[in-house]
């Protein structure tokens, strides 16, 4: 193959699958915490927005998890059908769905404090390089927003 043509189209060599490859792997760490919680990784990303506000929107949600209704909706029925969160409209406008935590998830939470300092353990990065680490991520994410 000649390299100097088609070296750009190896996988090492691009960002978007390294990104991928990472995810993937730090998602698959994160399984034996939340196997013990009852939660997947998505589940846990949307509790952790919950537990934060105790009280969101799905659209707000939706936002900042960067997840579309089509796959927000079925996790967060699996929540309430859990009893960790409830969804109810809002008093003053319909439309707008409400996800609140309820005693479940609240308790929930002190058994998830374990979760982010195991996985501060995900790989051999020191305090500066995560959060640069931290730092690029947030900036590739700024950058597809303003898109």
């Amino acid at each position: 193959m000649d390299q100097e043509r088609y070296g750009a189209l190896g996988l090492e060599n691009q960002p978007s699958f390294l990104l991928y490859a990472c995810s993937r792997e730090v998602i698959k760490r994160y399984r034996p915490y939340l196997d013990n919680l009852g939660l997947t990784y998505t589940q846990y990303l949307v509790m952790t927005v919950v537990w934060a506000e105790e009280t969101v929107s799905v659209r707000d949600l939706g936002r900042q998890l960067y997840l579309d209704s089509g796959t927000l909706t079925p996790v967060l029925k699996t929540l309430e059908k859990n009893g960790l969160i409830t969804r109810r409209r809002s008093r003053e406008d319909e439309r707008v769905l409400l996800v609140s935590l309820t005693q479940a998830g609240s308790e929930l939470r002190e058994q998830a404090l374990c979760v982010p300092e195991q996985q501060a353990l995900c790989g051999d990065l020191t305090d500066a390089e995560a959060r640069q680490l931290t730092g690029l991520l947030n900036k590739i994410l700024a950058g597809a927003e303003a898109e």
